[in-house]
């Protein structure tokens, strides 16, 4: 009777065990696949980028080392060495770009450039669609970091390596969401 009772507690740990880490190795995953979004509309803009840079070269003039700093950002966020500077450097690339742009939009011959304001329009859309991937990777990273922190998870995870990730972070753009945006008249 007790060798039956042994055999059913360890074939239920067992099975706790396996469940809990393919539950873990899921969960990761989906925060794998939630970068990997992430990626692919962050490469979207890199493709952008280019055509605006030209286009705005004829009309900000002025403003030509702002340009080439967008460039060299670009360069910088595709060839950084670790993700976590890639990820500065998209997030200052990003500013860069809505801060040009906003220069852009005080010159009357750039609204009625249906290019100008077709990459416009697709730059909005590429950043709403960033930011939509970086809401549904926090949501997976804390879903991953709550289940490591779980019994037995906990064990778990430290028998796989498994570690706690990091969220994206909004960055700079943070305090102006928060605050919204200042109209004065």
């Amino acid at each position: 009777m007790s060798l039956g009772l042994l055999a059913g507690v360890s074939a239920a740990a067992i099975g706790l065990a396996i469940m809990g880490s393919n539950r873990l190795q899921a969960l990761n995953s989906r925060c794998d696949k939630a970068v990997a979004d992430i990626d692919v509309q962050l490469q979207h803009r890199h493709q952008l980028i280019p055509n605006l840079l030209e286009l705005l070269k004829g009309f900000l003039a002025h403003e030509t080392k702002q340009l080439e700093m967008i460039a060299q950002l670009q360069v910088a966020a595709v060839t950084a060495a670790s993700s976590q500077q890639r990820l500065q450097a998209e997030e200052i690339l990003g500013n860069k770009i809505k801060q040009v742009v906003l220069s852009a939009n005080q010159i009357p011959q750039l609204h009625a450039n249906a290019h100008f304001v077709r990459l416009r329009e697709e730059l909005s859309d590429a950043d709403n669609k960033i930011s939509a991937a970086r809401r549904f990777l926090n949501l997976a990273v804390d879903e991953y970091n709550a289940a490591l922190k779980s019994f037995p998870n906990s064990a778990l995870s430290r028998l796989h390596g498994l570690q706690a990730r990091s969220f994206f972070s909004l960055g700079v753009d943070r305090p102006v969401i928060e605050e919204g945006p200042v109209i004065k008249f």
